[in-house]
């Protein structure tokens, strides 16, 4: 009977605990879209598109710092991607050990299998998400160092949009990371499950947010910056294209 009652409580308690994750992260995204400056993610990509069009306004005084600071992103990529798949191979070696044995030596009721896939089915999207950051941040390494583009505004936009996809790819690894730690208290029953994913949303609110002050120097950074830039285009002579021979 206790059994049974623990088995209803983990019914009820493990679909509220992903529930709550769920609409914290489709908060987030909606916040992003309609109030970007609002949240750190979007007051970084604002940021990674002032640094591009900044280091493609002379991209040979700027490549080798350019090309430095993207290689700190792919060594970090690199490192969760590593982890995520190496935890991966363990918990499947350990799956493989464990095979046709009595699983209830680990958990009161049978379904400690599936909770073993849940947690390296994250992992695996965690590896995943993090090798097309990597493809993201090389390609993009490539790119910012080409002297060609640097009068260009839409490539160098287009620059801009592709660091910033692979940095959305990191994150929505980092985010199977921070799921896993739930799915991994799963195993301990659902009670520690449900906490763990209502603490993890609150942490989440306070490390995806911005304070009033964070958004206003970034947005006076960012009008500044801009306004920089229009004296300059305007101060600039107009461009006139070669006519083509061909």
């Amino acid at each position: 009977m206790e059994n049974i009652q623990k088995k209803h409580l983990e019914y009820v308690l493990m679909p509220l605990g992903l529930l709550v994750f769920l609409i914290y992260h489709v908060w987030l995204v909606y916040t992003i879209r309609c109030n970007p400056l609002r949240t750190v993610i979007g007051l970084n990509a604002e940021s990674r598109h002032q640094w591009v069009l900044s280091m493609m306004t002379d991209p040979l005084k700027n490549g080798v710092l350019a090309v430095q600071t993207i290689r700190n992103s792919i060594m970090a990529s690199t490192l969760l991607a590593t982890t995520a798949i190496t935890l991966s191979s363990l918990i499947g070696i350990f799956a493989s050990n464990t095979w046709g044995t009595d699983d209830t030596a680990f958990m009161p009721y049978n379904d400690y299998p599936m909770k073993r896939i849940s947690i390296t089915i994250c992992f695996l999207v965690a590896f995943l998400c993090n090798v097309q950051s990597i493809r993201y941040y090389a390609h993009v390494s490539f790119l910012i160092t080409a002297p060609t583009l640097r009068d260009k505004r839409e490539y160098m936009e287009y620059i801009a949009k592709t660091l910033n996809r692979g940095s959305i790819s990191w994150s929505i690894g980092l985010r199977a990371f921070y799921l896993s730690f739930p799915l991994f208290l799963w195993i301990y029953g659902p009670i520690p499950m449900f906490a763990c994913c209502c603490l993890t949303s609150l942490i989440l609110y306070f490390l995806d947010t911005t304070a009033k002050i964070t958004r206003d120097l970034h947005s006076n950074s960012f009008k500044k910056e801009r306004g920089t830039q229009d004296v300059e285009s305007a101060a600039e002579p107009d461009y006139f294209p070669l006519p083509d021979n061909n």
